[in-house]
């Protein structure tokens, strides 16, 4: 399974960026994804999914009714629309394998390389 996100960068506090996580591999259509993010001096944590067997997300509180996690089959790619950016929104983001439920999202092994997204002005 290979993961490749994109999408990164610089926006002002407000602004608006959508980030993108191509997978591939013989087993990677089966494999949920999700977001992570990382932001200088803190964990790793959690930020949103989609369960493909039904729809469901998942969305951590800090970036609920901000973000939204959406999925093109034909790309198979998942994308992270990120709207209302504010400054302890700048991390790297990462796409993952994960288990996703409505409630917490678990990463399953697989990780992308990362995209660095900075909000500031």
């Amino acid at each position: 399974v290979q993961l490749q996100a994109s999408g990164g960068g610089l926006v002002q506090p407000g602004g608006s960026l959508r980030l993108s996580c191509s997978r591939s591999g013989v087993t990677a259509q089966w494999l949920d994804i999700g977001w992570f993010r990382q932001a200088p001096g803190k964990e790793r944590e959690g930020v949103s999914c989609l369960r493909t067997s039904d729809g469901s997300t998942y969305y951590s509180e800090a970036v609920k009714a901000r973000f939204t996690i959406s999925r093109d089959s034909a790309r198979d790619t998942m994308y992270l629309n990120m709207n209302s950016l504010k400054p302890e929104d700048t991390a790297i983001y990462y796409c993952a394998t994960v288990t996703c439920y409505p409630w917490a999202i678990d990463a399953t092994g697989y990780w992308g390389q990362g995209t660095l997204v900075t909000v500031s002005s």
